[in-house]
């Protein structure tokens, strides 16, 4: 049994997310991932990895994840029950072990939110592989840096398609830096940032040492404010992390001039409720 709307919301504005909810049952997570192999086939990997976006217009099985009542019921306890998909995205850290370089493109055990010799050639592989130099990851950052948006929260998701762990470069979350508004980026100085315009919140001004590992099995969820600061390593294991990134945005949120990053928002779904306000254009429903 899921717990009231009221504690959801309390939890998730105290820590800026929410880790460890499930949401597919075992057919629908094996029927996804059918279907994300066919597009693997279809496509490759190279493309897989971070160029299916916004497919929800195109596959119904896609849209049918964003629109899943369980993720649902998460989301409008959050963000009321009025509520827009702004955009999606399947991200892909495929296995890096025996390639020479990268293909493409964040264990502590967080709370769930019903509770707010050769060994050491391993070792040393993994150490080398966290630090090279040109392994994908994602610096430390805010989602809302990239969005151009006012008027409400940006709540995203990431629905776990593979178990998400801290080898194969899980979630890192900063609880509470949802709070602190938001923190100026600079360009990343290392390479293979997968953040599109290759930025990162400067190193003193994120508290490292207070970060979460947020490990997923697959059919779960991760939510988070886009104030949260985040950031995942490069995926060091032999196995895919494959998950579905949504975001959400409640019916009042209006997009912005952001000169930095103009942005269309061409996919937007009403999922839940209905739209009052009209701020986005070509709303599907």
């Amino acid at each position: 049994m899921s717990p009231p709307a009221t504690e959801i919301k309390a939890v998730y504005e105290e820590q800026g997310y929410l880790s460890g909810v499930s949401i597919l049952s075992t057919q629908e997570l094996q029927d996804a991932r059918d279907s994300f192999a066919a597009l693997e086939r279809e496509f490759g990997e190279e493309y897989t990895a971070y160029s299916l976006h916004n497919v929800h217009l195109k596959y119904d099985w896609v849209m049918m994840l964003a629109k899943h009542p369980r993720l649902l019921e998460v989301v409008t306890a959050v963000l009321g029950q009025d509520v827009l998909l702004l955009d999606s995205r399947f991200i892909c850290k495929y296995p890096v072990l025996n390639h020479g370089s990268a293909r493409n493109q964040g264990d502590k055990d967080t709370i769930p939110y019903t509770n707010g010799s050769g060994e050491r050639e391993e070792k040393d592989l993994e150490t080398n592989q966290k630090t090279d130099p040109g392994l994908p990851f994602v610096a430390w950052h805010q989602d809302m840096r990239y969005w151009g948006l006012d008027g409400g929260p940006v709540l995203s998701v990431w629905l776990a398609l593979d178990d998400s762990k801290e080898d194969n470069g899980a979630l890192q979350v900063i609880p509470g830096s949802h709070c602190s508004g938001m923190l100026p980026h600079h360009p990343s100085k290392r390479t293979g940032n997968m953040l599109s315009v290759n930025q990162e919140i400067p190193e003193e001004l994120v508290q490292t040492e207070n970060a979460v590992l947020c490990p997923l099995q697959a059919g779960q969820m991760s939510v988070h404010d886009g104030l949260l600061v985040h950031a995942s390593d490069p995926n060091t294991s032999g196995r895919r992390r494959c998950g579905f990134v949504i975001r959400y945005v409640p019916t009042a949120a209006y997009p912005i001039q952001d000169p930095d990053r103009p942005r269309s928002f061409p996919a937007t779904v009403l999922v839940s409720g209905e739209d009052k306000y009209h701020h986005f254009k070509n709303i599907k429903s």
